[in-house]
Formats: structure tokens, C-alpha cells, sequence
């Protein structure tokens, strides 16, 4: 009996441990110029497709944190994996050369792989 318990623990243990995702990924990006704005087409992977937890939006950053377009997604995309979404007319600063896209979970909120774009 001891045994078992031993390891049961350490079957819990490694379970527990175990490299679980929190976040959804941003796995792709392009950005084009359409006159004075850009375009945006993100590409994410969530293992996450339930109402309850899902990819709810993604966000392009400047360098210094500063948040120049958000895309809400309203639904899950259970059939769809991984999915792509644009955002339309987004300003980026002249002075802004790179942008970060990162993505947000329902339960968890921002975090996970991002991708950064160099902006021409």
C-alpha cells in the first residue's frame, strides 16, 4: 500500500509539473501599407476552443509597450486551427520601426508567443 501511494504522489506530482499551455500562440504575421495606415493579418494557434476559454483578441505594440491596435475575436474557433484575423487602419508613429503582436486568452488575459515585424 505504501508503495502505491509513493506513487500516486509522484504520478501527481508530474502531472502537476507538466508543461501545460497557458496561452494561445501568435504563430504568423504581415503587415501592409494602405496609405496613411497598415493592415494587419495575425495568424494564432489556441489549443483553447471552448465559450468558456478562447482566443478573445490580439494587439500590436511599439516598442516601449504602447498599444497602437487591438483586434477582439468574439467567438471561438473550434474548427478553425490555427485561424487568421486582419485589423485595418492602424497608425504606426514614424518613429516606430518595430511592432510586437501578442495575443490574449478569455481566462488567462495577454501573454504567450508573439511575433515581431520590422515596419518599412
Amino acid at each position: 500500500m505504501f508503495r502505491l501511494v509513493v506513487l500516486l504522489s509522484a504520478f501527481i506530482s508530474f502531472l502537476a509539473s507538466a508543461d501545460i499551455q497557458k496561452y494561445l500562440d501568435v504563430i504568423d504575421a504581415n503587415a501592409s501599407k494602405q496609405g496613411d495606415y497598415y493592415r494587419f493579418s495575425v495568424t494564432i494557434s489556441s489549443p483553447y476552443d471552448t465559450p468558456q476559454r478562447y482566443a478573445d483578441a490580439y494587439r500590436i505594440l511599439d516598442e516601449n509597450g504602447n498599444e497602437l491596435g487591438v483586434r477582439i475575436l468574439w467567438h471561438d474557433h473550434a474548427n478553425e486551427q490555427p485561424f487568421t484575423r486582419s485589423l485595418n487602419n492602424v497608425v504606426i508613429p514614424e518613429d516606430v520601426e518595430t511592432v510586437v503582436i501578442q495575443g490574449r486568452d478569455k481566462q488567462y488575459g495577454w501573454g504567450g508567443k508573439t511575433i515581431e515585424l520590422t515596419i518599412e
